[in-house]
């Protein structure tokens, strides 16, 4: 008796757990303010093939941080590639602005592009205390 009991506390309890969490307001997307695009060479591409670019894909590159729109650098620790921060609002944008890197345009590298923005948690710093979605409880 006591073991059924406690299964019925137990499945009332996760219920009522499930109900709260159905009830949770989905999460807000953060607005796009920029794209990070992270390059690397291709599978089967000879680096010294590569090399050859570096000269103009360098100048390349630090047009573009000249033109504001890499807005940082990076080389990725374990020398794999580099890291890019875009002033670009979409993927589509950052692909644009890379379409003319001569390593892009040779197919030497692939680049993943990941539209980022604001910390979105700092969100419920604004929110009165005991608040959910922006409502009093």
């Amino acid at each position: 008796m006591i073991l059924l009991s406690l299964s019925v506390l137990l499945l009332g309890a996760g219920l009522h757990g499930q109900a709260q969490t159905a009830s949770a307001p989905a999460p807000v997307p953060a607005p796009v303010t920029e794209v990070m695009a992270m390059a690397s060479i291709k599978p089967g591409v000879a680096v010294a093939d590569v090399m050859k670019l570096v000269p103009e894909e360098v100048r390349s590159v630090a047009q573009l941080y000249m033109d504001g729109k890499i807005e940082q650098w990076y080389t990725r620790g374990d020398g794999r590639g580099q890291i890019f921060f875009l002033r670009a609002r979409t993927v589509d944008e950052a692909k644009a602005i890379f379409a003319e890197l001569p390593a892009v345009k040779a197919g030497y590298v692939v680049v993943d592009y990941i539209p980022v923005g604001p910390y979105s948690p700092v969100r419920f710093l604004a929110r009165p205390q005991g608040s959910v979605d922006g409502a009093q409880r």
